[in-house]
């Protein structure tokens, strides 16, 4: 049966069914991405970022003016683009919205001119197009589209002649892009793009009614998605190809004037933020303006963009490393998920501090006492120099302090200041409590170099012990050391070996002056249970009467019992 105009809520069903079509494939798609970014999250920016826009428009579902409907998606859309593939397809629909703009209803005509308006917004919005993408995809079925609606009135054959192209296309993109033949693969964002037009299509026809809220129910997880990288085509990509390593995302809130130093436009500013990187981006409307851009020094873009507006939605990530966890198959205790990344201040603040850690209750506590992002790094605790930048990335201050928290990390974290344009100081605590003593003397108001001396003297000032075990038979001084023997360490020295865990540790917390001291905090971990933790508390309680004693969870991979004396 011929379509011949398209209404409001026909319209919705058409984006939701788009969208539900493509969060169904998204580890398919994710599984194609090759270009431009090596990051395998292709389905995953654009399932998020059509949602976005579904969702917006459900806020309207009963609006039965199809140009106000298309307003809420192009808003939506705008607000949710993630990523380079995201953005695009956010730029093709609100070129799509536009031409809609008030229409009560999309004649076959209608929706053909709203694709090729799409185009052409997407086309503008990409600083240099490279074609055997998205972009080419949605050229080609666009046009096609244009041609078919010259000769007939039933939006269906419009919208079939679109998908047709679409498809054509895609097949052709790996003769287009040699990095696509290479890896034998179409382009992952032109596959995505054909899945909306699929799913819109499915709803002209009859062929399937999508009457409930949008979901993304299927949206894999970052482990499988890291499964996944062996048999993903960016596994075969150079990351010496990489020349601008920080995909850098963020928006500027034009309505705050009161930050504004130049009158802004969308040309000047795509042609000056390009001298920071490439796979530049720029979309805007009266309002706000979203950026997209592989740089390599974000902090550079950022300033200029402030000259604009406030910064909103700030978002960095290591390309690089992502590269990394991608082709060697192996999770990434930074970037899937394990570093608290902070909400970014419109204003500079005047400190931000890392933290390294392991150990969910660890990591709780540091977060309780002003630390910024925590890096939680596993049972080694040896972050690279690049986790550690990417962190302060996230951070939005003039003035970063990184507690290393492990004599292994300090060397490593000291580099840092040389790869960042914020000044840096890095204190050198060896253990983790003498990173939280050294939380307790923190003054936002003073100077760095005051904060250096004072937080320095306070982690100076306690003593700090841990309790582990053996992994092997050796003699250290006068131990006599077996495999599985429990070690007490104080201030790097073992200075107790035992065959007991609790009497080790009450040995141990001996041996650091526990009588003279006015505060004892042990902090337990994942391999002691609560009611060890408080046999031993009872026992320190017992023996020491005039000690205030502080127990905490900190869920440490390795070491049974944290101690700290002071």
């Amino acid at each position: 049966m011929a379509q011949r105009e398209i209404v409001a809520s026909l319209f919705l069903q058409m984006m939701r069914a788009g969208a539900n079509n493509l969060n169904r494939n998204v580890e398919m798609v994710n599984a194609l991405n090759v270009f431009p970014v090596p990051d395998g999250d292709t389905g995953t920016n654009m399932s998020l970022t059509i949602t976005s826009g579904v969702k917006e428009m459900e806020k309207f579902a009963h609006e039965e003016n199809i140009g106000k409907l298309a307003e809420a998606l192009a808003k939506g859309l705008l607000m949710g683009a993630r990523g380079n593939s995201g953005v695009i397809l956010s730029q093709l629909f609100r070129g799509f919205s536009k031409a809609l703009a008030g229409n009560e209803t999309m004649s076959p005509r209608q929706l053909a001119e709203a694709f090729q308006r799409g185009v052409e917004t997407a086309y503008k919005a990409v600083l240099k197009p490279v074609e055997g993408t998205i972009l080419t995809v949605a050229r080609e079925a666009a046009e096609a589209g244009v041609k078919r609606s010259r000769s007939t009135n039933d939006s269906i054959e419009v919208l079939e002649a679109v998908v047709n192209e679409a498809k054509a296309t895609l097949d052709r993109t790996p003769e287009m892009l040699p990095v696509l033949k290479q890896a034998g693969v179409v382009d992952a964002g032109g596959e995505g793009l054909l899945l909306v037009y699929k799913g819109m299509l499915s709803v002209l026809t009859g062929e399937v009614v999508v009457d409930q809220p949008t979901t993304q129910e299927n949206l894999p997880s970052l482990e499988s998605l890291a499964e996944m990288a062996h048999d993903n085509a960016q596994a075969k990509i150079d990351p010496a190809t990489i020349e601008n390593g920080y995909c850098t995302e963020f928006m500027v809130d034009l309505k705050t004037t009161r930050r504004r130093v130049e009158a802004f436009s969308e040309g000047d500013f795509r042609e000056e933020l390009s001298q920071f990187g490439d796979s530049l981006l720029v979309i805007s409307d009266e309002e706000l303006v979203k950026v997209h851009i592989h740089a390599e020094h974000p902090g550079d873009a950022l300033s200029y963009a402030q000259k604009y507006g406030d910064l909103i939605k700030i978002k960095i990530e290591n390309m690089r490393e992502q590269y990394a966890t991608a082709t060697e198959g192996h999770t990434s205790s930074y970037s899937h998920g394990h570093v608290e990344k902070p909400a970014i201040e419109v204003e500079k603040k005047p400190y931000g501090i890392v933290s390294i850690v392991a150990g969910s209750g660890v990591a709780d506590i540091m977060r309780s006492l002003g630390v910024d992002v925590v890096i939680e790094g596993g049972q080694t605790m040896n972050p690279s120099t690049e986790d550690i930048v990417k962190a302060i990335g996230q951070i939005h201050a003039e003035h970063i302090i990184i507690l290393p928290n492990n004599k292994n990390i300090i060397w490593t974290a000291e580099q840092v200041g040389e790869v960042v344009d914020v000044p840096v100081t890095v204190l050198a605590t060896k253990t983790i409590p003498q990173g939280l003593a050294s939380l307790l003397a923190f003054d936002k108001d003073a100077t760095p170099e005051a904060n250096k001396t004072n937080m320095t003297s306070a982690y100076q000032a306690i003593r700090s012990g841990e309790l582990t075990y053996a992994v092997r038979d050796t003699q250290i001084d006068e131990h006599q050391i077996k495999q599985g023997d429990y070690l007490g360490i104080t201030e790097g020295k073992i200075e107790v070996v035992g065959q007991d865990l609790m009497e080790t540790a009450f040995t141990l917390l001996g041996e650091m002056a526990v009588d003279e001291a006015d505060v004892v905090t042990v902090i337990y971990g994942q391999d002691v249970s609560s009611d060890q933790a408080d046999e031993l508390t009872k026992r320190l309680g017992d023996a020491y009467p005039d000690v205030e004693i502080e127990v905490h969870d900190g869920g440490q991979p390795l070491y049974y019992f944290l101690f700290s004396v002071e």
